[in-house]
């Protein structure tokens, strides 16, 4: 199985100790519910394999009250240990295989063979983020996209990562891609990303969110429920009549939490896709 660690947004860093924490016998909906609530509780990275999860989290950052919170929700046995600082990128990238989002897209690094009989190929320096393409909602996303016009449109990507959502907007014609993240190490593998890939259309912004002053045609958030929810307003700030948001980084029973917290916005839910427990929502400023 190979080695695949995710996390939006995130980076993890080159040499840090981490806590491992070590789930076993769970069922494919179990882990996915489970990933989602370790991921709003801070946890950066994980890696599955047929019957057990693995998460990760600084060990500066691991609180074992929030742990038991969630096992409260999901009642499964688990282990922790510490794991010693190591180049997790090195691991990572030396396992990277290319993604293919049907014949939509393909995403692979520099070493790989280009790809052939797709619409769009986009080349990423392989880290451990969330946004390579392996997860379900960056798959969604893309799945997504597909479907709207980005000729000549304004976007935003929100929670960026390693900004493959940016790179492929301009790649279908966006004539101008604001791409956030408030993380340095986002930041860093975003600028090689888009160089990588000839963009000239893309502006990198270091933020915790959506800057006001700007009017986006299309706005693109793969984070994560709580994020989403607590940035509707500036989601809605830099909206106009007909901005069309695509959203993911979330599971099917946060569903109809999000579509009354739109509505609230005065946003309009238009479509929900499901893979596994993700799911990803389009909607429009009403």
């Amino acid at each position: 199985m190979p080695f695949r660690l995710w996390r939006d947004g995130f980076l993890i860093r080159l040499i840090m100790n981490y806590i491992q924490i070590e789930f076993e016998s769970l069922q494919k909906d179990t882990s996915e519910i489970l990933i989602a609530l370790l991921a709003d509780s801070g946890f950066e990275s994980f890696e599955e394999t047929e019957n057990t999860l693995f998460a990760y989290i600084k060990e500066v950052d691991f609180l074992q009250d929030s742990l038991e919170d969630i096992l409260k929700k999901i009642p499964v046995n688990y282990s922790a240990t510490t794991v010693p600082q190591q180049n997790w990128n090195a691991q990572w990238e030396s396992s990277f295989e290319p993604i293919y989002v049907k014949d939509l897209v393909a995403i692979r690094a520099a070493f790989h063979q280009p790809v052939k009989d797709v619409k769009h190929e986009i080349i990423i320096t392989p880290k451990m983020s969330f946004g390579t393409g392996h997860h379900a909602t960056t798959y969604m996303m893309i799945e997504q996209m597909n479907e709207l016009d980005f000729k000549n449109k304004s976007v935003v990507d929100f929670g960026t990562g390693t900004a493959v959502l940016a790179i492929l907007a301009e790649k279908m014609g966006a004539k101008a891609i604001d791409a956030i993240d408030y993380d340095e190490w986002s930041i860093e593998n975003s600028i090689e990303n888009t160089g990588a890939n000839n963009c000239t259309k893309i502006n990198l912004i270091k933020a915790e969110t959506i800057t006001a002053g700007s009017v986006y045609d299309i706005i693109l958030a793969n984070i994560n429920l709580n994020v989403i929810l607590n940035n509707l307003d500036a989601v809605k700030t830099v909206s106009k009549k007909g901005t069309i948001i695509l959203l993911s980084g979330f599971i099917k029973t946060d569903e109809a939490v999000m579509i009354k917290a739109l509505a609230s916005s005065g946003i309009v839910h238009l479509k929900t896709i499901q893979k596994g427990e993700w799911i990803c929502i389009l909607a429009q400023m009403n």
